[in-house]
């Protein structure tokens, strides 16, 4: 089998060593093979799954979010199951995104105020 070192992958996947080596450790990707030696050699796959999961922690999901999802999506859970799990994420994000909105909306405020207050030309 040929496969990419943990530092191809690395390199591949924007994200470092450790950081693969925490995602195998919380089976978030995984198992990985091995070298005869004991060396890990990820395969497309694992590529697919680190960028899946990359994703998902970007969009702010916890470790315990993705422990559930990887489990739903290994175990026999249905489809409406892993849409229910999917879609719940969704709406938290929208909020998120709603609560960072009205957040910029409150600086851009402060910014045009204190652009035309005397003094902080």
């Amino acid at each position: 089998m040929s496969g990419l070192t943990p530092a191809a992958t690395a390199d591949r996947t924007g994200v470092s060593i450790d950081t693969l080596r925490y995602y195998e450790r919380e089976g978030l990707i995984g198992p990985i093979a091995r070298t005869v030696g004991g060396r890990r050699q990820y395969s497309e796959d694992d590529v697919f799954w680190i960028g899946l999961v990359t994703c998902f922690r970007a969009a702010g999901l916890g470790i315990t979010d993705l422990r559930g999802f990887v489990a739903m999506l290994r175990a026999e859970h249905s489809a409406q199951d892993r849409v229910a799990f999917l879609r719940e994420r969704r709406t938290a994000m929208e909020q998120q995104v709603a609560a960072l909105r009205r957040a910029i909306g409150v600086l851009d405020e402060k910014i045009d105020h204190y652009s035309g207050a005397p003094g902080t030309d």
